[in-house]
């Protein structure tokens, strides 16, 4: 991985990370159910990162959104995406490992993403049961982590808005 800059996600950087996310996902990616769980809630401060090459170029960037189970409070880690010039340079498991420590660091002791079990394994995620995304949500997408053990068993349940 060429030398990168890694600093939390500032308001001036919202627009070029939405960009960037458009060119890596499929359009239409804001009509997925886990859009719902942000609409009108801001991304976790100190959490979202971006990464920038020596020229300032946004080279990739991750998001995580607080987010209720029940009475359990949980992040909801995504998107992350690297721009295609940076694919391959493991940027994205960078990402996600900052912010997992990041978020350890200030507290949180769950986090849930709706992804591929594959790719999220190697990161320690694994399939939640009983935990239930909005639908349309295929439930073997439904991952999660510990950041303190045993902080899943027991939480079930609808996932919802943020609300404090």
């Amino acid at each position: 991985m060429q030398q990168l800059g890694i600093r939390p996600e500032e308001p001036d950087d919202w627009w070029e990370v939405e960009a960037l996310y458009d060119l890596c996902f499929a359009p239409g990616r804001e009509a997925l159910s886990s859009y719902r769980l942000r609409d009108d809630v801001p991304p976790v401060d100190g959490l979202s990162l971006v990464a920038r090459d020596g020229q300032g170029i946004l080279a990739g960037a991750i998001r995580f959104w607080p987010v209720h189970i029940g009475d359990h409070d949980a992040l909801l880690l995504g998107p992350v995406a690297v721009h295609p010039t940076h694919q391959g340079e493991g940027l994205g498991g960078y990402l996600i490992h900052e912010g997992l420590r990041a978020g350890r660091a200030l507290g949180w002791t769950r986090v849930l993403l709706v992804g591929d079990a594959p790719y999220y394994k190697r990161f320690g995620f694994s399939r939640l049961s009983g935990v239930e995304m909005p639908p349309p949500t295929n439930p073997d997408r439904v991952l999660g982590l510990e950041l303190t053990p045993g902080v899943w068993e027991g939480v079930h349940g609808p996932v919802t808005r943020w609300s404090r």
